[in-house]
């Protein structure tokens, strides 16, 4: 997740997030970026980019896809969003903010329109399903793989009391 925030910021979009770790085991990130790109379709709906439930081509299968700062080929977000027992991406752009929820990478209920608090930016809420892989949530770490991308500043918050 942590390699399309520093898209972002890379880009000069954003740069500051924040990974939080809950006392369930689930973990948030946000960003202040642009937000997942979202539009109107041809009947006026509100789309958008479906990065969390379709590969990302640009590196899943990808022989040359981009080592990530802990050496493994960067592979997308859906990867998260599968491996997870559901996952919650709030989006906030300037045209307006959505909520939708997954479950093991399969979106469970629509794109829902959210108040505006008038940023930018991504959440994605995510619980790991245990039965895949346990993960060890070392923050230290994540701080430390993070130093790897330049224009960005990851705050880390643990809440597991």
């Amino acid at each position: 997740m942590l390699a399309y925030v520093a898209d972002e910021a890379a880009g000069g979009h954003g740069g500051r997030c924040r990974v939080s770790v809950f006392a369930d085991g689930s973990i948030s990130i946000a960003d202040d970026g642009r937000g997942t790109d979202t539009r109107r379709d041809p009947n006026g709906r509100f789309v958008k980019k479906p990065v969390l439930s379709s590969k990302d081509i640009r590196f899943f299968d990808s022989s040359q896809a981009q080592s990530l700062p802990d050496e493994h080929p960067r592979r997308g977000m859906s990867v998260v969003a599968a491996l997870s027992e559901w996952l919650v991406h709030v989006n906030r752009r300037e045209s307006g903010s959505w909520s939708q929820r997954y479950e093991h990478g399969v979106p469970v209920t629509d794109l829902v329109q959210i108040a505006d608090d008038e940023t930018t930016g991504t959440t994605v809420h995510f619980q790991p399903d245990r039965r895949l892989l346990d993960p060890q949530i070392d923050l230290g770490e994540i701080r430390r793989l993070a130093n790897a991308w330049e224009d960005l500043n990851v705050e880390t918050r643990d809440l597991r009391g």
